[in-house]
């Protein structure tokens, strides 16, 4: 989920990340050190060697319990970070509709349930680490104590002498210490591994859509025609097709409009076209080509692609424009305004083009976005336009205005445009309609109205009598 990668791009990289800075501080200082500590100890007196044994047997003992303990708490604690994260996000993008329905309590019982279980878990955690350090050090100090009970035995036997006696405890002390630093790294570890694994469930990610090992290049001169040749669909892991044994071709300087009931899959056609999903069977040509002999690059340089729902990004109107083309001309972004009927609303503002724009185009209407977005495809003047419902938002006058002047623009694109509006598509060189992933019919208006039941209802459904003569 999104959540679930904001925490691995963020907080487990952390982990890693602090991890690293203990290990350069700690990892070739301490050793060096307690490897000293050992020789000096023993060359002052060889037989309390076994005290520094039992220390360190003894902190060991206390890390590998204490492992055991907290280790699969990091890896809950992830998971519960991840659910926090799409809690707080599902909050916070539909805010509008929980305060429609009332369930305000809900949720904030939702987000407490989440973070008292993230709190509980980090308390045990936290817990159990503050319990290691004095328990370290009460080791520390018993070693200390065996070390003077050993050595004043052996100085009332006259077999040591005190100096040695307190030269090994600071050498024994050394050692210990050398184990107490490496266990703050210890402690470290099992959370950075937990996250490293989770970053590497990531990065080790396989895309689903790959460019051909032997791209192709599209033909010189470009033909912008596309076909669809016995194309049907299925999503990843689903048992039915969406789209069954689809044929059709779009031509340059023609629009083809595609029409169906909700759920016919208009959109999952258009999503082929990029690439967003390779077909189940059959093949997408565009100028002749399989779309999958291109690369993906070469292949969406060609489409001018207008979603269902217009995104825009935080910046200004000159920025969201140029991501089509940022070296593209003022008398570019004016036409493409132009043509996009994007003028009036921009002109308005009075910073015009640099008028700032909030994430995902929050402080503009639904229109302008899709306005705004029309023309960035626009600016970008491919061979191919596809438009997906992408005048939804749009009142009938600033519809009409906006095909009218589309029309005269792209008299040599190929454009493919899908809607629920048959006033949208009703002068369509071509009409595709779907039905249950199904073509149905297929032809001009005038045709579909006289042989296509599934179209003529959705016409007269739709347009008055008049409108139908018309």
């Amino acid at each position: 989920s999104v959540s679930s990668l904001i925490t691995r791009t963020t907080n487990d990289i952390t982990q890693l990340q602090m991890l690293m800075v203990m290990l350069i501080r700690i990892a070739f200082y301490a050793p060096i050190m307690g490897v000293g500590g050992i020789i000096m100890a023993l060359n002052t007196d060889a037989n309390m060697w076994w005290t520094i044994a039992v220390a360190v047997a003894a902190l060991l003992t206390l890390i590998i319990v204490m492992f055991s303990l907290v280790l699969p708490k990091f890896r809950i604690i992830q998971t519960l970070t991840d659910r926090l994260n799409l809690v707080a996000r599902e909050n916070l993008s539909g805010m509008m509709v929980i305060r429609a329905f009332n369930t305000q309590s809900f949720e904030e019982s939702r987000f407490d349930k989440a973070n008292i279980d993230l709190t509980n878990n980090n308390l045990f955690v936290s817990r159990a680490m503050a319990a290691m350090m004095p328990m370290m050090m009460l080791i520390m100090n018993l070693a200390s104590i065996l070390i003077i009970w050993v050595g004043s035995h052996q100085v009332a036997e006259s077999t040591m002498q005190v100096g040695d006696m307190i030269a090994f405890m600071q050498y024994a002390m050394q050692v210990v210490m050398s184990f107490l630093m490496m266990s703050i790294m210890f402690i470290m570890l099992p959370r950075a591994a937990v996250s490293a694994d989770r970053i590497a469930d990531v990065m080790e990610t396989e895309a689903i859509i790959k460019d051909p090992t032997k791209p192709v290049q599209f033909p010189k001169p470009f033909d912008a025609s596309v076909e669809f040749r016995n194309v049907s669909f299925r999503y990843p892991g689903a048992e039915e097709d969406v789209l069954h044994d689809l044929n059709f071709i779009a031509k340059p300087g023609e629009t083809t409009a595609i029409i169906g009931s909700t759920g016919s899959g208009k959109s999952t056609l258009v999503n082929l076209l990029p690439r967003f999903y390779d077909v189940t069977e059959g093949e997408v040509l565009i100028s002749g080509v399989d779309i999958r002999d291109v690369t993906q690059h070469d292949l969406r340089a060609k489409l001018g692609f207008n979603p269902q729902k217009a995104v825009l990004f935080s910046g200004t109107i000159d920025s969201n424009l140029r991501y089509a083309d940022e070296n593209a001309s003022e008398s570019e972004l004016a036409d493409a305004t132009r043509i996009a009927q994007a003028n009036e609303f921009i002109n308005e503002k009075p910073e015009g083009l640099e008028t700032e724009i909030a994430q995902g185009g929050s402080n503009v209407s639904g229109g302008q976005r899709q306005r705004l977005a029309i023309a960035r495809s626009l600016v970008k003047n491919p061979p191919i336009y596809i438009f997906d419902d992408s005048f939804s938002a749009l009142d009938y006058k600033t519809d009409s205005a906006l095909r009218r002047a589309l029309r005269e623009r792209t008299q040599n694109s190929t454009v493919i445009v899908i809607s629920q509006r048959v006033s949208t598509i009703k002068h369509a060189e071509q009409i595709v309609v779907l039905d249950e992933g199904r073509i149905v019919g297929k032809g001009t208006h005038d045709e579909l109205m006289e042989t296509c039941e599934v179209y003529r209802e959705i016409a007269q459904s739709q347009l008055s009598m008049e409108e139908l003569a018309s």
